[in-house]
């Protein structure tokens, strides 16, 4: 079984709709910008990213395994720092608070969890937050190393866009670099979710290809 949240506190879908994947020979989920997914089935996670960050996160003992899309760091634009309990998963404290939680009750064990991340890409040029990539990048890895969590694999920062495919059920991670900061899909991805939030208040085991 798997559940979806979203950002602003919508609820769960039961049943995320998917697709299969020829090329993976895999029943995929897409996990959007401002999303997390966890699951204890065995399907493939994938998300585009831009400037954007992704944590992978899965307990292979108890075989439930997670991915979140968070677009901004908890730190504002001046310096302030806002709480982590920020309630929206478009900011990077909820998301991780969130995906980890449950991941939790669904039987996961902290002390076992594997942990990699992905994105932090300088993409958007036009983004008024300075530097939006690095600092969502910076703080996943310190927002990591505070909770004691160590990193087995990840793939930041750069000017790249990636796709990423995880399979929560083997910890396998493929990353594509997309081969254009101007690649269409993430720059409509982001600038769609940019507007939304303007109108309401490698190493380890990942694998290039």
């Amino acid at each position: 079984m798997y559940a979806i949240r979203k950002a602003r506190g919508e609820p769960a879908l039961a049943e995320p709709k998917g697709y299969f994947d020829p090329k993976f020979n895999a029943q995929a989920l897409k996990v959007l910008p401002g999303e997390y997914l966890v699951t204890d089935s065995d399907v493939m996670l994938v998300t585009v990213l831009g400037s954007c960050v992704s944590a992978c996160i899965r307990d292979p003992l108890a075989r439930v395994g997670g991915m979140n899309h968070f677009m901004l760091p908890d730190a504002e634009p001046d310096g302030r720092s806002s709480s982590w309990g920020t309630e929206s998963a478009r900011y990077g404290g909820y998301a991780m608070e969130m995906l980890i939680n449950d991941l939790l009750k669904r039987g996961a064990s902290r002390s076992r969890l594997e942990v990699k991340v992905f994105g932090g890409g300088a993409v958007l040029a036009g983004f008024t937050v300075s530097n939006v990539g690095e600092r969502n990048g910076r703080f996943v890895l310190d927002y990591l190393q505070s909770e004691g969590l160590s990193v087995s694999g990840q793939d930041l920062f750069d000017v790249c866009p990636r796709r990423v495919h995880y399979f929560p059920r083997t910890g396998k991670v493929m990353v594509k670099r997309l081969p254009s900061a101007n690649d269409t899909e993430v720059l409509a991805s982001e600038s769609l979710y940019r507007s939304r939030l303007q109108e309401s208040p490698t190493t380890g085991s990942v694998e290039l290809f």
